[in-house]
């Protein structure tokens, strides 16, 4: 086999390989062999088809497979010849000219082709000890208890619909149309053909559900509101808006108590063990709000502390999936770029940045976990493939036969779960500072997270996961 190098250009590589005929024979006597106590030839008895009889018959087709064969062999042993890990499938460019392919089915001529790839690049790992990392510790309000608790009781015991002369009150959950409107002109994310709102919950603008008060189904107001001095979007701030509201429909809850009968049909004894659940499963969504705000401070310090080329074949791969989802939400909201408050142009380049920064970290993880042994267990990994049955009530059965069927599917469950446990290890060596704080204010980091767009991407390489979670919108 001769290997000529004649493209080494950062991650990019194009090698020209030659197999020669003489192996190329081989290997087609070899493939010749096996089919001789196979081939059902009119005239011999199995196993006694000559040679020569057999070549003629299936030589060319064989041929064909043993080139394909030598070819993928031949990739795969320069590349570890060479100690090098290609990103994505090596291109193969095989001669055009027909006459030549010709010559070597016929084992006339050497096989010469050449070979294109990009290889994962070396990743030269920061100091993990110490990274700065903010905890924070929320301590659970009673009185947010309470309101969980009354929360969890509404939504339990039910709603009706009011009748045709129903009016909306307090309480009642609604069914909702509406178009909102700073200086007469509609903003990003202001407008919803179905949105549904419990009058009371806090949910919207402060303002907004009280002027809900009093309307019918079907009714039409236009609602005067300003946007908090801390909302979220900061280009909404103190800003005076109008919504032209619809009232679609009005759900009045039903009657009931919260008592010990009421926390009995919940499946618990009385009402002070409903209020304990309630509690903790407020604990647990805190927890859950805390290692996630923890996660994205680790997983921005390891794309802080790691700049080096990634493979463009990757990147546009892992581009490719973000704009397909992208462009699909805002076609089926109805929406353009410029709702949205950019440009295709601008987005496309945002997202490419994304897709990068996705890979790099990708490769970081990936390098941390291999260095220091991180391993998804059977365990943990049947924990992930059940959690994600539980996803779909009702339609468990399918999704659990879907994965046992698809084992690609089924390990893609492992991504998410050796990304976390990497992030606990470099959490673990971090300087951490806790830092206490109300429910609310944990809820707006984490929000002011998630407005940079991040989210899912792809699995590479034999790398266990690797993969960046972080929640976008755009």
């Amino acid at each position: 086999m001769q290997v000529v190098e004649t493209l080494n250009d950062g991650l990019k590589r194009k090698l020209s390989l030659t197999i020669p005929a003489a192996e190329l024979a081989t290997g087609l006597d070899a493939k010749l062999d096996e089919l001789k106590n196979k081939a059902n030839i009119k005239g011999f008895r199995p196993g006694k088809v000559p040679m020569a009889h057999l070549k003629k018959v299936y030589g060319r087709s064989a041929m064909s497979e043993v080139m394909q064969d030598a070819i993928n062999k031949t990739v795969s042993d320069t590349l570890d010849s060479r100690s090098e890990r290609a990103a994505a499938q090596p291109q193969v460019d095989l001669p055009d000219d027909q006459a030549v392919i010709n010559n070597v089915l016929e084992g006339k001529a050497d096989l010469a082709f050449d070979v294109s790839y990009e290889i994962l690049p070396a990743v030269s790992l920061m100091d993990l000890n110490g990274l700065p990392i903010e905890r924070p510790m929320v301590e659970i309000d009673e009185a947010d208890v309470e309101v969980e608790l009354k929360r969890v009781f509404q939504q339990s015991r039910g709603y009706e619909e009011k009748g045709e002369d129903g009016v909306v009150e307090t309480g009642d959950r609604l069914g909702l149309k509406f178009v909102g409107k700073v200086d007469g002109k509609e903003f990003p994310g202001g407008t919803s053909d179905h949105a549904h709102l419990t009058v009371g919950s806090g949910e919207f603008i402060p303002g907004f559900e009280e002027q809900l008060v009093g309307m019918a189904k079907n009714a039409e107001r236009t609602i005067e509101v300003t946007f908090p001095e801390d909302y979220a979007n900061a280009e909404l701030r103190g800003k005076q808006a109008t919504f032209d509201v619809t009232v679609l429909h009005i759900d009045g809850p039903k009657a009931g108590e919260l008592d010990d009968d009421f926390a009995k049909r919940m499946g618990l004894e009385d009402v002070a063990g409903l209020r304990e659940a309630v509690k903790g499963q407020m604990r647990t969504a805190l927890d859950s709000m805390q290692r996630q705000h923890v996660k994205r401070q680790v997983l921005d310090a390891l794309d802080d502390g790691h700049k080096f080329d990634v493979p463009a074949s990757l990147v546009e791969a892992e581009f490719n999936q973000i704009w397909q989802r992208v462009v699909h939400e805002i076609e089926q909201h109805g929406r353009s770029f410029e709702d949205e408050g950019t440009t295709e142009e601008a987005a496309r380049e945002q997202y490419r940045k994304i897709a990068e920064r996705r890979v790099r970290l990708g490769l970081v993880v990936a390098e941390i976990g291999n260095q220091n042994k991180v391993e998804v267990s059977q365990d943990e990994h049947q924990g992930a493939l059940m959690a994600e049955v539980r996803r779909f009530p009702g339609q468990e059965q399918q999704v659990y036969d879907y994965y046992r069927k698809n084992p690609q599917a089924l390990a893609s469950l492992r991504a998410p779960v050796f990304e976390n446990k990497v992030v606990d290890y470099v959490a673990e060596l971090a300087t951490a500072t806790e830092k206490k704080m109300t429910r609310a204010e944990l809820a707006a980091l984490i929000q002011a997270d998630d407005e940079v767009p991040e989210e899912h991407h792809h699995d590479h390489d034999d790398h266990e996961g690797h993969d960046d979670h972080e929640g976008h919108n755009h």
